[in-house]
Parts: structure tokens; sequence; C-alpha cells
């Protein structure tokens, strides 16, 4: 049987860019807890369309918890209050009958805010295309097993590579690190034979081009490892910092 709860919500509204943006409170009655966090934003849109007023703007995509298109920081956390859950995948059965949710997008210099929940997230982008292309073998796909890669190996590069640049751990991050982010990036190759020719270049350009970006340091308050839907390690971080500094040493004239 459906259970059915009524919510007071606490939404960012900002018209574009350079709108100063202001909370507005609405109320979401009769709200099934079967439904999705996004499922929820769907209806309560629904009823402000059919009231004339603009609907909250959000992003979203898959809605299977796989793009990294979601996101929202409810009541001070990113994502919401689940470990390891996307905000697509958020349910609304992890709320109470008439509780209050603060509803706001990732707050960081390097993520413009474009429009109510919506953020600019193309530094993820940019810091990507600075880390350049990984030296495989082009045509036909050579035979799998002749490429060895110790299982210690496989696992935390795969573990990397689960990173899907939702921004969550920038925005838990007192000082809007990116660092879990990038070393995640940067580690899905380190660990595999295909990502050592560029290894280096690769890490002082991806660290270089992070800090354009305007992203802070690591101070190690872990927060982006809790807020991470898909629960990357901190230990990226660390593999990226001695990455750079092999890398700048290396580069350094003898």
């Amino acid at each position: 049987m459906a259970q059915m709860i009524n919510l007071t919500l606490k939404v960012w509204r900002q018209d574009h860019v350079n709108d100063k943006g202001r909370f507005e409170e609405y109320r979401a009655n009769n709200i099934d807890t079967a439904m999705s966090f996004l499922e929820m934003l769907d209806v309560v849109n629904e009823r402000l369309e059919k009231d004339g007023k603009a609907p909250i703007a959000f992003d979203h995509d898959c809605r299977e918890g796989i793009c990294g298109q979601c996101g929202a920081v409810i009541n001070g956390k990113a994502h919401g209050p689940d470990k390891g859950t996307p905000l697509c995948q958020l349910h609304m059965r992890r709320f109470r009958d008439g509780q209050t949710l603060i509803i706001e997008p990732w707050r960081t210099k390097g993520f413009p805010i474009l429009r109510d929940l919506v953020v600019d997230r193309s530094a993820f982008d940019r810091i990507v295309a600075a880390g350049g292309y990984v030296t495989v073998r082009t045509g036909q796909a050579p035979e799998a097993a002749t490429i060895l890669v110790p299982r210690d190996d496989a696992e935390v590069a795969f573990e990397a590579a689960a990173c899907i640049g939702c921004g969550a751990c920038v925005a838990a991050c007192p000082n809007a690190s990116a660092m879990l982010f990038v070393g995640a990036k940067m580690s899905q190759f380190s660990h595999l034979p295909q990502g050592q020719p560029e290894r280096h270049r690769r890490a002082i350009n991806m660290v270089r081009q992070m800090d354009a970006e305007g992203f802070g340091n690591c101070t190690n308050h872990y927060l982006c490892e809790a807020a991470c839907p898909a629960n990357i390690s901190v230990e990226h971080i660390a593999q990226m910092n001695r990455d750079y500094l092999r890398a700048v040493l290396k580069s350094k004239p003898a």
C-alpha cells in the first residue's frame, strides 16, 4: 500500500548566471514514498506549471545512477542523506512526513550556477581533456590475454573508473577541491599498462588545469569520499599526489 507524505521545500531559484538568486518555498503534498527524489521534483513542477509558474530547473539524464548529471545539496548534504546514492536513486521514503527540505545547487567557483539547481560542470571536461590521450593500438583489438594486468591493479583501476563525474566531491568539500575526481580519472589509467606512456605528462597537465579552473586543495576532511555516490576512495588522491610529484621531479633538469 502506498504511503503518502507532505513536505515543505525551500528551493534555490536563480534565473541566470548573473542573477543574485533566492530561496522560494513550496508545498509538496501527497508525495508517494516510492518515488525517487527527481520524480518528486517532476510532480512539483507539474503543479507549478498548472499554476502558471516557472518549473524548477534541475539536471538529469539516465536516472539510473550512471550518467552523473543529477546533483543537488539537500539539507546540507550533497546528493542527500544516503551514502553511496546519487540524487536520482534517492527515494522519498528516506524522508518523514512534515519535514522541511532545503534544496540547493552545487556551490563553487568551478561550477557556475546557470539556473536554479543547474550548474556548469564543463570544468571537469576541460580537466579530462587536459589529460590527453592514452597510447593504444588502433584497428583490430588485440587478444585480451596478451596484456597481463595484475588483479590488484585491475581492481583499483576499475574502482577509479566508476567515478561518474557528478561533482558531489567538490560540493561537499569546504575547500571546493576537485582532487577526488581528478585523482580517480588519473588513477584509472595509471594502474594499467596502456596508461604508462603518458602517465607523467597526464599528471602535470590535469593538475595544472584543475588549479586553473579555480578548485581548492585537499586538506583531508574526507567529506568528498563520504559524499561520493560511487564510493571512490581518497586513496586515489594520494596516488595522484605521488604521480604529480614524480612527474615534476622527472621534468626538472639534472
